[in-house]
């Protein structure tokens, strides 16, 4: 009897675990593959502490030979370096926010990953991650996953109609409660592992050591300024602050002073008041949708401008150059350059782009 093939993507972690059992029940012959995307030393970080670990390939091996399944060591260094590392390190070079997990799922995950799931004979790619896919009218929409506190479908808004007609999220229905019974039911050694809570290139939450790390020579004092320009002060580099940050300036100011602007060019961090931080119109550009093609005319939906942010209601009207011009109901915090916005029409993924 023919069965469909499946590879799982298995970090190590018990959400991918649980996808590998699920598609077993579903009847799929299933492979287990973890992708080696760099070198903890390289990174600057404990082995220990990302999910690039030793430990890590050994959990995911352990499942992988508990389930009778074959495993793999897929080795994406380069590619991960070029195409997530080096971006995320010029992104903050450039005065922007960068959200690599975004990255890696568009060119890693669902990108190279693909490319060794034909090599070995796969029909779908499966992925931990919480969020669903369905066929509505003839089209694949990517939906949020039941459980919206673990929901995940903001990172995935670059899928496209042929990835999504061979990518599944087994996970999408359940709550992450009811993950860890089935792990726990099944004797898994990671069925209490903890989530992973950051990049996983960055554990530790310090964005600048890793941009300092790999372009020390870029990181230069410069200015902070006011609005007007007028210089108030010396910052220690650009990559050491973020769009609507307030701490950690290291300025002694009589009132309370935000990042509204970095001025890459110039060096300059722009500081402002709280009410400058608003705006209710922001551009994103490189916009995925995830239907195929953009909307001829605005569309009303709900959007999302950073990863746990509540959807806010907007008209989202396409551009000729691939980008779109975004109209807040309610002026926004701190849209920062380099996130992305995610377009939403209840718990359907419109689609997506990078803010400018």
């Amino acid at each position: 009897m023919f069965k469909m093939k499946a590879l799982i993507a298995m970090s190590g972690g018990v959400d991918s675990s649980v996808a590998a059992k699920l598609m077993l029940e579903q009847g799929y012959d299933c492979i287990g593959c973890t992708m080696k995307l760099f070198s903890n030393d390289d990174a600057g970080v404990s082995r220990a502490r990302t999910c690039c670990s030793l430990e890590d390939v050994a959990d995911a091996r352990s499942v992988a030979y508990q389930l009778g399944i074959p495993f793999y060591v897929f080795n994406f260094q380069d590619e991960f370096n070029e195409k997530v590392l080096q971006k995320f390190v010029r992104c903050y070079l450039s005065g922007c926010t960068p959200n690599p997990c975004i990255d890696c799922n568009n060119d890693l995950k669902f990108g190279k990953l693909f490319e060794r799931a034909k090599v070995l004979g796969c029909d779908v790619v499966v992925t931990g991650h919480y969020a669903r896919v369905a066929r509505i009218d003839g089209r694949y929409v990517l939906q949020k996953a039941l459980d919206e506190r673990k929901d995940q479908s903001y990172v995935l808004y670059g899928l496209t109609q042929e990835q999504l007609a061979h990518i599944h999220f087994p996970l999408g229905e359940l709550r992450k409660a009811q993950t860890r019974d089935i792990a726990a039911r099944c004797g898994f050694y990671n069925a209490d592992k903890p989530d992973s809570q950051d990049i996983c290139f960055v554990p530790d939450g310090d964005y600048a050591r890793v941009v300092a790390q790999h372009a020390p020579e870029a990181v230069k004092p410069g200015d902070f300024t006011d609005l007007a320009g007028n210089v108030l002060g010396q910052h220690q580099g650009i990559i050491h602050y973020t769009i609507g940050q307030h701490r950690g300036l290291g300025l002694s100011l009589p009132e309370a002073r935000y990042v509204c602007r970095i001025d890459a060019e110039k060096n300059q961090v722009v500081l402002g008041s709280e009410a400058d931080l608003y705006s209710d119109h922001v551009r994103v550009q490189s916009c995925n949708w995830v239907s195929g093609e953009a909307p001829p005319r605005p569309v009303r939906c709900r959007v999302r401008l950073r990863y746990r942010q509540i959807e806010q209601p907007a008209a989202v009207t396409p551009l000729d150059d691939g980008g779109a011009e975004i109209c807040f109901d309610a002026p926004q915090r701190a849209p920062a350059p380099g996130q992305s916005a995610v377009f939403y029409d209840g718990d359907i993924v419109l689609g997506g782009g990078v803010i400018i």
